[in-house]
Parts: structure tokens; sequence; C-alpha cells
């Protein structure tokens, strides 16, 4: 398919930000929602796009969006998150930091935070709070990940199943209706079942586009995390789920 003018500016958006929305690109382009629909139907069509409600987005299901897009997208709603988030930490305990860029925009927000210490397999968490005095910092062993900073692998599984932490913070790729946590990578799905497993409460940090993504390994459920921070309400036929389990889902205003 030969994309016009638009559709290329279009496609090239979602790809810096890895999600566009229907209303915003129609006042940029000064076209009808019906035209930019047209366009996003195109372009998914083309294979380029998911559809989602109000727009569109990269399409994933078989690999993970780039990280430096992935750090672009909802940036305003991952810092209300991550603030949230670690408003929820106290001082004087024990954490783990996974991969993903929501747990480092929690890392940031940890800068204040005194006498922690913080586990992670994430180099970029490990460099962000280089500058607090007050975190005390172990980084996993394991094959890392040029593409994201991220520590991989058996050796970063055993490392993990040495510790038993106070708290874990962990982001995912996606979170289908029936409340699975999903990734993309099984080397790090299995880092991840062993955080979830060795921490004695387990925080997820996720924006609402995790849920129109999909990705093929599961990781955990819903029901094995005791808050779920995010941005947007969840479908009421997940919420119930949640209540069910006894999972806390806090809503937290992006502005």
């Amino acid at each position: 398919m030969a994309l016009n003018f638009r559709q290329t500016e279009i496609l090239e958006l979602a790809r810096a930000e890895g999600r566009v929305m229907v209303e915003d690109l129609a006042q940029r382009f000064d076209v009808t929602l019906q035209t930019i629909r047209r366009d996003l139907s195109d372009l998914a069509d083309a294979g380029h796009l998911d559809r989602v409600h109000g727009g569109a987005m990269l399409r994933t299901g078989v690999t993970n969006i780039g990280y430096e897009a992935r750090r672009r997208m909802n940036e305003g709603a991952k810092a209300a998150i991550a603030r949230a988030c670690a408003a929820s930490i106290p001082d004087n305990c024990s954490l783990i930091l996974n991969l993903g860029t929501t747990t480092e925009a929690v890392a940031h927000e940890l800068l204040g935070h005194r006498n922690i210490t913080v586990i992670t397999n994430n180099m970029n968490v490990a460099n962000i709070l280089v500058a607090n005095p007050g975190c005390e910092i172990v980084v996993a062993g394991g094959a890392l990940r040029r593409t994201d900073g991220g520590l991989v692998g058996e050796l970063t599984t055993q490392f993990f199943e040495q510790f038993k932490v106070d708290y874990a913070v962990i982001g995912v790729s996606a979170l289908d209706r029936d409340g699975d946590l999903l990734d993309f990578d099984l080397a790090e799905v299995r880092v991840s079942k062993a955080i979830v497993q060795q921490s004695r409460k387990v925080y997820l940090v996720a924006d609402h586009t995790k849920l129109d993504r999909s990705a093929p390994a599961r990781l955990a459920s819903l029901s094995e995390i005791a808050t779920l921070f995010t941005d947007l309400p969840l479908p009421p036929d997940l919420m119930r789920k949640c209540e069910a389990w006894g999972t806390e889902v806090r809503v937290v205003d992006a502005g």
C-alpha cells in the first residue's frame, strides 16, 4: 500500500508516541474525524497499526515497541502513577524494581526516600538512584539487553531468588481482560515471576494503554498484586475481579 503524505506522518507520529488519537489528528491536519478514521483503517489494513478505541497504536502482540518510543508514551500519566506508587513506599524498607519505563519513573520519585535498599535488574534504575545517598543499590547479574538496559537470563532469576523484600514495583507490556500480566520476552518473564514470589507486597505500575495491547507470555495475575496504580478506571468486569481478589486499584489523576 502506498501511503499518502498525511498517512505517512500519522505513522511517524505513532512510531514516536506509540499511540495516536482520532480527535488529535483531525485537529492537527484540519480534516474531519471521518477522514482520520479512514486513514487509520487503511494503516491497520496494511499491517502498520492496530485500531483501539478512539485511535490506533503501533502493531503489537509479537514484538514490543522500541524503548525510546515506550519512554515517550504517556509520560504525564507515568509520572503521576510513579508519584502515587512512591508515596506508598515508606523509608527504611527493601524493594525490587524491575524493567520498564514506568518503574524508571518510580525510581525518580524515590530520590527523596531515606534508608532504602533497591534491588534491580534495570541499569537505568540503578543510574537514576545513584543520586540518592540514602539508597543502597544492589544490581543483579545476567545478560545485558542493550536495547533498554535490562539484565535478564537464568543468572538474573537465580539472583532474585536469594532475596525476600518488603515491596516489588513491576511493570508489564500488556494487561488482558482476564487480569493476566503479559510480556514478550520469556527470559524476562522468568525473572519477573521470581520477583513476584520473593516480595511480600507487589505493586504494579501500568497506564491504561497496556489494556489495548497484547503479548504472548504470561507472568502473573492481578490476583497476585497488592495494588495496581493506573491512570484510568478498569473495565467493569475486570474491576469486579480485582474486588473479588482483594487487589486494590488506585486510579491517579494524570492532569
